[in-house]
C-alpha cells in the first residue's frame, strides 16, 4: 500500500488529522496514550508496539488501531519507520 492508498483508506473510514511521520532507527516512545482512536499504517520499515500484555512488530503494509487512552509504547526498527496516523 502506498501513501495515497493509505490516506484514501483512512479518509473513507472517517479518520481525520491524517499525517505521515518518519522516525529514525530504534527511536523509542515511552508509555503514552492517544486522545482519540488512532489508525496507524506502516509505509516503510517496522515498528514494535507493546501494550503491556501484548507485543507485536508491524511491517510495511500492516495496520493497527489503538483505542483512546490505551497505554502503549513503541520502538522503531533498525532501519527506522515511516508511518501514517489518522484519528477519530
Amino acid at each position: 500500500m502506498n501513501e495515497a492508498e493509505a490516506r484514501e483508506q483512512l479518509t473513507n473510514e472517517g479518520f481525520q488529522n491524517i499525517s505521515v511521520f518518519q522516525d529514525s532507527p530504534n527511536k523509542f516512545y515511552p508509555d503514552h496514550v492517544h486522545m482519540a482512536l488512532t489508525a496507524h499504517i506502516i509505509l516503510e520499515g517496522e515498528m514494535t508496539l507493546d501494550w503491556g500484555e501484548e507485543k507485536r512488530t508491524y511491517k510495511k503494509g500492516d495496520r493497527f488501531d489503538i483505542e483512546k487512552n490505551d497505554i502503549h509504547n513503541a520502538v522503531m526498527g533498525p532501519e527506522g519507520c515511516t508511518y501514517m496516523i489518522g484519528s477519530k
